[in-house]
């Protein structure tokens, strides 16, 4: 019988071949094992912003406010700003979307006039706000625009201004309030101590209000939703 032939030793290439297209397999095993454990696809969902505008977000709602302004370069800020101007259209809040919550309800909502101090010696002006607190388990909707708000002062059964009287062109804007939030206004409104008065919204000819110890009450109301108590000041 005849030997059998010996076997062809393979060329060094033909190793390098094989070890190459054995390390593509292995590190194709490695990828397939991770994307199978940590799908990776999940984060997308996670990280995706929230279309719905919540009071949470920000911690606070930028209220509009009535007399609210944004002075030109030109003009040097006051705390005497006009006391019934209102902020131009591109100058309000807007809200891009709706909220999908149901409507506040007012035995839900606590809303509650604020001022800066108690008292105000002659020449201060109060500083007036609003704060309104969601007391329900639930998150809720509320208009907070200038056409739902209205800040009113008073000395006993008198009158003396409301923030109404003189306003124009008031916007709406609604907003989400979560369930146990308490926002207020960004910035106050500024009474001058003077007697408002549709017929002269300009200021030049109203009375001012005494001093030496007069007493004055504010109550307001926005989204409907009155405040229950009003604030007290007295005016020196």
């Amino acid at each position: 019988m005849s030997a059998a032939p010996p076997r062809r030793r393979l060329s060094p290439a033909v190793y390098r071949r094989r070890r190459l297209v054995l390390l593509l397999a292995l590190m194709a095993a490695v990828a397939l094992v991770w994307v199978l454990i940590a799908q990776p696809w999940r984060g997308a969902s996670a990280i995706a912003p929230d279309p719905t505008p919540t009071a949470t977000q920000a911690g606070v709602i930028d209220l509009p406010v009535p007399g609210a302004s944004t002075p030109t370069p030109s003009e040097t800020p006051t705390a005497e700003a006009a006391p019934d101007a209102v902020p131009s259209p591109s100058a309000a809040p807007t809200q891009t979307t709706a909220p999908t919550a149901k409507s506040c309800m007012s035995r839900d909502v606590t809303v509650e006039p604020l001022t800066d101090q108690d008292g105000y010696d002659p020449g201060q002006n109060p500083q007036l706000s609003i704060r309104l607190t969601n007391n329900g388990a639930a998150d809720c909707t509320i208009n907070v625009g200038t056409s739902t708000q209205a800040f009113t002062i008073v000395s006993g059964s008198d009158v003396w201004w409301r923030s109404t009287d003189c306003q124009t062109e008031p916007s709406d804007m609604l907003v989400l309030l979560a369930a146990g939030q308490s926002v207020s206004s960004a910035a106050p409104l500024t009474w001058d101590r003077s007697r408002s008065s549709v017929d002269d919204c300009g200021g030049g000819n109203r009375q001012t209000a005494p001093g030496d110890g007069a007493s004055y009450h504010l109550s307001v109301e926005i989204g409907g939703i009155p405040s229950m108590q009003s604030k007290q000041i007295f005016l020196y």
